[in-house]
C-alpha cells in the first residue's frame, strides 16, 4: 500500500526524533528553558526539510585586500628579499598581521609581522627557526583582540639573507664630515624590532595565539605529533573549534590523493580549544567537513557523511547529541531525481514548439517542489540508483535553531580547472528543545 508523502514525511519524523530524542514531541512549550543556549545538545529534537534555498553567505569579518600602506614598507623599507604574500586585516581595521617570506625559504613556509591601521612595524610574531603553515587558515577573533595561526619548527635552518640593496652611501664634505641624513624621498623608519625568542616550536603543525598587537604569542596547543590544519573561533571569541590529524594518518591521505592527481583535503578529528590551552577531543570520528559553531557559542556541529553530530562547548558535562539522516536524503534525492525526469521529459517534449533559449529560461525558474517519494516508507531507494544522492560537504549555523547542510559530489584536482562539483544542494535541520518530563 502506497503512504501518502505527508504521512511518509511523519513517519520519518518520528523514527529521527526516536533516534535523538527518546521519541519526545517538537513543542517547546513547556520546555522550562529560556534559550537554545540552555538545552544540553543531548536534549535537541530535530526535523529534516529537504531542497530549500541556500543560506546568505557567510559574511567575511576579515579583510585579505593587501594593505598599501604594509606594502610600502614592504616596497621601501625592508630588504629586497623579503616579499610580502598578504595582509590579514583585523574585523575592526585596526591592526593588519603581514605573510611574508624570505628568498630561499621552502614552499608553503611563512613568517608573520604585525603592522598598524597606519603601515609602521609593530613586532614579529615567527622567531627565526618558526614558519607559519596554513596561511588560508589564519583567523582573527570577532573582537579583534586575538590572532591565530599554525606553525612548526622551519625545515630550513636561518641562514644569512642574500645580498640585499646597499645603502646610499654617504656625502662626504670638502671638510671631509659625512652627511648623513636621508636622501630626499626615502621615508624614516624606526629600527626592527626583532624577532621573538622563548617560543616553544614542534616538528608537527600547531595551532598559536597573539594579542591584535603581536604581544603575548604563545603555542595554544602542544601536541607533538599531531598536525592541526583547520580552525574557526567561537562567536564570543573565547574558544576554537579546530580538525586535526596524525602525521601518520596525513602521509597516508597524501599519497593516496597525490597518485591519482587529486588534491589532498584532509580528514580529521574535531577538537575544542580554550584560550587557556585546554582541549577536548570532541570525537574518534575523522571528517573533511569544516566545524561550525552556534551563534551563541553554546554548541558546534560536525558533519560525517550523512550524519551531524552536535557537541555541547559549555558546561561541566557536556553531551552530544547525533542526526542521522541517510532516510531523509534518499527519500529527498529519489523525489529530486524524479522532479529532474520530469523536467527533462516537458522540455524534451516542447523542443518542436520552442526554442533552446524559451525551454532554458523555464527550466531555470521551475521551483522545487516538495519531495514526492513514489515508494513506501519499508521500500527506500537504492541509493546508487540516485544520482543527486551525495554526502555532507558544508554546513552553516546562521540562526541558533536552524543548522543548514549542502550535499553534493565534490572532486578536487592538483590541477583546479579538473575541479569537479555537481548535484549541490541544500537542505536544513530545525532545532527544538525537548518538552520538559512531567511533575510525579
Amino acid at each position: 500500500m502506497r503512504i501518502s508523502n505527508r504521512l511518509l514525511l511523519g513517519l520519518v519524523a518520528v523514527v529521527l526524533l526516536a533516534a535523538c530524542g527518546g521519541g519526545k514531541g517538537v513543542s517547546n512549550s513547556g520546555t522550562g528553558v529560556a534559550a537554545m543556549k540552555d538545552v544540553p545538545s543531548v536534549r535537541l529534537n530535530f526535523r529534516y526539510e529537504g531542497d530549500v534555498p541556500a543560506p546568505q553567505p557567510e559574511q567575511q569579518q576579515q579583510s585579505e585586500e593587501r594593505n598599501q600602506a604594509v606594502q610600502g614598507d614592504f616596497d621601501n623599507g625592508r630588504p629586497q628579499d623579503e616579499v610580502l604574500d598578504k595582509t590579514i586585516a583585523a574585523p575592526n581595521n585596526q591592526n593588519f598581521l603581514a605573510v611574508w617570506h624570505r628568498a630561499g625559504d621552502a614552499d608553503g613556509e611563512f613568517r608573520l609581522d604585525m603592522y598598524d591601521a597606519g603601515g609602521h612595524l609593530q613586532r614579529k610574531l615567527t622567531a627565526d627557526s618558526m614558519s607559519a603553515k596554513f596561511p588560508e587558515t589564519i583567523r582573527w577573533s570577532p573582537d579583534s583582540g586575538t590572532v591565530a595561526f599554525v606553525a612548526c619548527i622551519r625545515t630550513i635552518s636561518p641562514s644569512n639573507p642574500l645580498p640585499t640593496t646597499a645603502p646610499t652611501p654617504p656625502d662626504a664634505s670638502a671638510t671631509g664630515e659625512a652627511n648623513t641624513a636621508p636622501p630626499s624621498g626615502v621615508p624614516v623608519t624606526g629600527p626592527t624590532p626583532a624577532p621573538p625568542t622563548g617560543i616553544l616550536a614542534f616538528r608537527t603543525e600547531q595551532i598559536y595565539v597573539a594579542n591584535a598587537d603581536g604581544t603575548g604569542v604563545k603555542a595554544l596547543t602542544a601536541n607533538e605529533g599531531l598536525k592541526y590544519f583547520y580552525y574557526v573561533w567561537s562567536p564570543d571569541s573565547t574558544m576554537l573549534a579546530a580538525l586535526a590529524t596524525t602525521r601518520r594518518e596525513w602521509q597516508v591521505q597524501d599519497l593516496a590523493t597525490s597518485g591519482k592527481g587529486e588534491e589532498m583535503v584532509p580528514y580529521g578529528r574535531p577538537r575544542i580549544i580554550e584560550k587557556n590551552g585546554r582541549e577536548r577531543r570532541l570525537d574518534d570520528a575523522a571528517t573533511q567537513v569544516r566545524p561550525v559553531w552556534s551563534s551563541d557559542s553554546a554548541k558546534v556541529a560536525v558533519a560525517y557523511g550523512n550524519q551531524i553530530r552536535v557537541y555541547d562547548s559549555l558546561g561541566t558535562n557536556p553531551t552530544q547529541a547525533a542526526v542521522p539522516l541517510r532516510n531523509e536524503l534518499l527519500i529527498s534525492s529519489q523525489a529530486y531525481d524524479e522532479q529532474q525526469k520530469t523536467l527533462l521529459n516537458a522540455a524534451n517534449a516542447n523542443t518542436a514548439d520552442a526554442n533552446a533559449a524559451a525551454n532554458s529560461n523555464t527550466n531555470s525558474n521551475t521551483p522545487v517542489s516538495a519531495p514526492t517519494p513514489s515508494q513506501g516508507l519499508s521500500v527506500l531507494p537504492d541509493e546508487k540508483t540516485l544520482v543527486s544522492y551525495n554526502p555532507i560537504v558544508a554546513l552553516q549555523w546562521p540562526q541558533d535553531d536552524v543548522i543548514y547542510l549542502e550535499t553534493a559530489y565534490v572532486k578536487r584536482m592538483k590541477n583546479a580547472a579538473d575541479n569537479v562539483t555537481s548535484f549541490a544542494r541544500w537542505h536544513r535541520v530545525v532545532l527544538s528543545a525537548q518538552p520538559a518530563s512531567p511533575q510525579k
